[in-house]
């Protein structure tokens, strides 16, 4: 992948790049592309599922680190 499409990448949103993964499986799964074209249309479904995995993680974390700031917020009252 060249700089300039990781870049774009970074800039999609979860929404759109599931929307982009799920288009390129559609069309993967439907057949009738050369070799090349389906080469292609693979290495850009791995660069999709990554930034949809980075936004997922990214969001895991998020939850685990406003769960954990409850839990010790509850834990601090229950200590008063």
């Amino acid at each position: 992948m060249t700089s300039n499409a990781a870049a774009a990448d970074e800039t999609l949103g979860y929404e759109q790049a599931r929307d982009e993964l799920i288009e390129v499986v559609r069309r993967l799964e439907a057949g009738g592309t050369s070799l090349e074209e389906s080469l292609a249309l693979w290495e850009r479904g791995e660069e999709l599922a990554k930034v949809c995995r980075r936004w997922l993680e990214g969001a895991r974390a998020r939850l685990d680190a406003a769960l954990a700031e409850e839990e010790a917020q509850d834990e601090a009252e229950s200590a008063e």
